[in-house]
């Protein structure tokens, strides 16, 4: 039991230092000068001690604060059991000098909740196909109900692309195409490495980001309606079994050999694994690479006032199968690292991350409830400082015993590049 506390220390404590990461990270872009005021919105959901949501609080009952500056709530909606209330057009952005508006936008239809989701099978077990839609009928039965809108999109072979609709029959259809197609640890340990690691790896992680910021610009364009981003992966590691890879390098090249001395005080001649050049130090940026992808679709998230939930198929991961030739604590430390970049996108997005649990049902349950009841304030912000990118958000409800989950900051959007 000592060894399982210990092990779930070092897991948290690389999660926070992820997370703390990948928040630095977000500050960490050139400054752009935004050309016009936007309204900042933000989903809130506060339950009493007892864990039951909130439903009769007013407008004056919030105060929002944005780094740290108290901010005037301009627009506030209730959404309690899927139906939405007091939904209004908020006013005017105030006008400012040299700043040009935009148009105001028309009420968009508030009916419903959106639900998109994105179906990672280029990191999904093809072995674990079966178990991948039985998660989804899950999710078609606990989670998208009628009058819900919800998108599709694959990463993969499993060629899925639907766009928001409210036919629960196109989620059907796609269940029945949905099939994992990731990498298993013998094909990442067969290929031959490039100078920045195993290409296919790195390629695979970057089409699922890329594909993922794409679906969050969609859904910056709906306003005033709680949008969910169901995210189904195994997570990413772009340095998955660095020993075992730099020990078959050296076996297959022959470049590399140990300084394994017997008792005698000769060397054997055979590779030893724990020799610290065997570390390709190429992939010594893997990390911050990792973190820099997670920032920038955090960003995109926060931006699009939308909420990431991660969800692991795997469930509970014990060991490799039988026929993968890795070591026990080599593959433990790869799936820790997976699970935690889903940690990341879920904690940084006020999410949760379900990982490393086989109750898939109790985890929808609750995505759920926490998309079924919820409020959304919104404000212009009060910071002249354009240069300052990234804005912290706190929300306070004045009732007493009223505990608040929101997203805890976004990031200004680029204005538009000009045409020379």
């Amino acid at each position: 039991m000592r060894a399982v506390s210990r092990q779930a220390k070092c897991a948290f404590a690389l999660v926070v230092t992820m997370a703390g990461v990948v928040a630095q990270a977000q500050d960490q872009r050139k400054p752009d000068f935004p050309s016009r005021v936007e309204l900042v919105t933000t989903d809130v959901v506060v339950r009493d001690n007892s864990g039951q949501f909130i439903a009769d609080l007013k407008k004056d009952d919030f105060e929002v604060l944005e780094d740290g500056v108290p901010q005037k709530v301009v627009s506030f909606s209730l959404t309690h059991g899927g139906r939405s209330y007091n939904i209004a057009a908020p006013p005017p952005a105030p006008v400012a000098e040299g700043i040009l508006l935009p148009p105001t936008r028309p009420a968009t239809d508030a009916a419903g909740r959106i639900f998109f989701i994105f179906v990672d099978d280029l990191h999904l077990d093809f072995r674990n196909t079966g178990r991948i839609r039985e998660l989804f009928k899950k999710i078609s039965d606990e989670l998208v109900h009628e009058g819900d809108m919800f998108g599709i999109v694959s990463t993969g072979p499993s060629s899925i692309a639907i766009d928001l609709t409210y036919d629960r029959r196109r989620l059907t259809e796609a269940i029945k195409k949905i099939s994992g197609a990731g990498l298993a640890p013998k094909d990442i340990l067969d290929v031959p490495q490039g100078q920045q690691g195993p290409p296919e790896v790195r390629h695979r992680a970057h089409v699922a980001f890329s594909t993922a910021q794409d679906m969050m610009r969609q859904l910056e364009q709906v306003h005033n309606r709680r949008k969910a981003f169901i995210y189904v992966s195994n997570g990413y590691d772009l340095d998955p079994f660095a020993k075992t890879r730099a020990k078959n390098e050296a076996e297959r090249y022959g470049n590399l050999r140990s300084n394994v001395d017997n008792n005698d005080g000769s060397s054997d001649g055979s590779v030893n694994p724990n020799d610290p050049t065997l570390r390709n130090s190429s992939n010594q940026f893997a990390f911050a690479d990792l973190v820099s992808d997670l920032a920038e679709l955090t960003r995109a998230a926060n931006r699009a006032n939308t909420t990431i939930y991660t969800i692991d198929p795997r469930g509970l991961v014990g060991g490799p199968d039988l026929d993968e030739k890795i070591d026990m604590m080599e593959y433990l430390d790869y799936v820790r690292s997976s699970q935690d970049s889903l940690r990341v996108l879920a904690d940084l997005t006020g999410g949760i991350a379900v990982v490393n649990q086989n109750d898939f049902t109790k985890a929808l349950k609750r995505i759920d409830q926490e998309t079924s009841d919820y409020y959304v304030v919104g404000y212009y912000s009060n910071n002249p400082d354009p240069t300052k990118k990234r804005r912290s958000i706190e929300v306070k409800v004045t009732r007493a015993g009223a505990n608040v989950w929101i997203r805890t900051s976004y990031t200004l959007k680029a204005p538009p590049r000009q045409s020379p």
